[in-house]
């Protein structure tokens, strides 16, 4: 067994929780769980096929790994969804994570579990872990609510709140903003953004490894996971066109179009990390020095 023990990765075919289970290394006996294969995962990786939604399913799961520590991704994140379908919203993002948390208590695991700049209304920026969250949508709500089902169950947990996550997925597509735009602007199309709405983005790169270090550390409590630059999305959009190559008026700032389906946004959900600074061993880079990071691995996976 490696030195760290055995980490148990849920959501692990997403984006983010792919980049974490690409980049665990040889310090774990890692655990991948995911609702379907993937292609190209490590060959060193124990890779479950499950629907860690079936309490059974779960429970025989962590039987049969008993992890050490568990970095839980797994979640409904797209806000519209959330928004329409609300009893499901409710049953991944709160009732997965609380039976989650309730193995991990059971078992004395330390449970990461990765939350959101959304547990926040957004009336202002530069937010700590110690101001209060209110969010002003469903899914900040369940993901509000899977935080306080960890820190009640869990002695060992890190509840890790994450800025906008800048990257490429490591398999498969994966929920990144970043393929979508550059895949637009690759075919001369445009992509527009909200200019009201400010973010702290953070490179997947750094933020993966940030949510290792948790899993293997000490910290307990609320840990804000930002980048260090305070952006507004058409700028960050920009800035992110320029790095790549196209052009700056393939970003159009644009007010989204009303809509009964669309939810509600924060608009300021920038966070400090200055806590993260104090804890972390590398710190949290701005945009461009994380775009760095990004490219450079796209070349050379880790």
């Amino acid at each position: 067994m490696s030195a760290a023990g055995r980490l148990l990765v849920t959501g692990a075919s997403g984006f983010v929780g792919g980049n974490v289970v690409a980049r665990a290394g040889l310090e774990w006996e890692v655990h991948a769980v995911s609702r379907r294969a993937v292609a190209g995962a490590p060959p060193d990786v124990a890779w479950h096929v499950a629907d860690i939604g079936d309490p059974a399913t779960l429970h025989a799961l962590f039987e049969h790994v008993r992890p050490t520590a568990v970095i839980h991704g797994a979640a409904a994140a797209d806000i519209d969804w959330c928004g329409r379908n609300r009893a499901e919203a409710w049953r991944i993002n709160v009732g997965i994570t609380a039976g989650l948390a309730e193995l991990c208590a059971a078992g004395r695991a330390r449970l990461v579990h990765m939350s959101t700049d959304n547990v926040f209304d957004g009336k202002r920026g530069m937010l700590t872990e110690a101001d209060e969250p209110n969010p002003v949508n469903y899914y900040g709500e369940t993901k509000l609510e899977a935080e306080r089902a960890v820190a009640s169950m869990v002695p060992a947990h890190v509840i890790a709140r994450l800025a906008l996550v800048v990257g490429l997925p490591a398999f498969g597509e994966g929920n990144s903003f970043l393929s979508r735009m550059r895949a637009a602007w690759e075919e001369g199309r445009t992509v527009v953004m909200p200019d009201e709405e400010v973010r702290s983005p953070v490179d997947v790169v750094t933020l993966s490894r940030a949510l290792l270090h948790l899993a293997n550390g000490t910290f307990t409590g609320v840990l804000h996971l930002p980048g260090a630059d305070r952006l507004d999305r058409v700028t960050m959009a920009r800035r992110i066109a320029a790095r790549l190559g196209y052009r700056a008026d393939q970003v159009v700032a644009r007010k989204p179009d009303p809509s009964p389906d669309r939810s509600d946004r924060p608009l300021d959900v920038s966070m400090s990390g200055t806590l993260a600074a104090a804890i972390l061993p590398t710190p949290l880079p701005g945009l461009d020095a994380g775009l760095d990071l990004v490219l450079a691995e796209a070349r050379n996976p880790p």
